[in-house]
């Protein structure tokens, strides 16, 4: 095996499968290879992972922490040392141009500047959220920051999307 493309399986490595419960002759009749009474020998036998005979298993004795909620925002993070390297003075850096150069890759909600680093080009800078520092940074270099908010469903598309669930769509006035 030189590279992990050419990997293959040894030769005579798979074996028949198993067929119990086919009669005398093969072996594996009457009691399916199983051995006589007990509980193992009994369908609905408790063989599943984490199974400790009866006594509660490890993973319901130890105790439960953590929680992600299902609804986060996930913003990609640019720090001003990022648009020092990748943008020239009086540049727009939108979240479109961010993702062309290769800093946004993959899917977030939105993007974050953050003010690591130092910037001393004048740099426009359009992005979702940015923090105080950066914002302040930003300014001191002559650029200027401009935040949009996060694209928000339209009430009509939510109450469709949630149909009975409790949202309702705003009634629009009759003509």
């Amino acid at each position: 095996m030189s590279t992990l493309n050419k990997l293959q399986r040894p030769a005579r490595s798979w074996h028949r499968k198993k067929r119990v419960g086919r009669g005398q002759g093969s072996g594996l009749g009457k009691t399916a290879g199983r051995g006589g009474k007990g509980q193992k020998a009994r369908t609905g036998n408790m063989r599943f992972e984490g199974f400790e005979g009866g006594q509660s298993p490890l993973q319901r004795r130890l105790p439960k922490f953590g929680f992600t909620p299902p609804n986060r925002t996930i913003y990609a993070v640019i720090n001003l040392s990022d648009l020092e390297q990748h943008f020239d003075a009086g540049a727009t850096a939108d979240v479109e141009t961010l993702r062309k150069v290769g800093l946004v890759k993959g899917r977030y909600h939105g993007v974050k500047l953050l003010a690591r680093g130092e910037l001393t080009k004048k740099v426009t800078v359009v992005v979702h959220k940015a923090s105080e520092a950066a914002k302040a940074a930003i300014q001191k270099a002559g650029g200027a920051v401009e935040e949009i908010p996060l694209v928000a469903h339209k009430p009509e598309s939510a109450a469709k999307a949630h149909a009975g669930k409790g949202v309702k769509a705003p009634r629009q006035p009759q003509a």
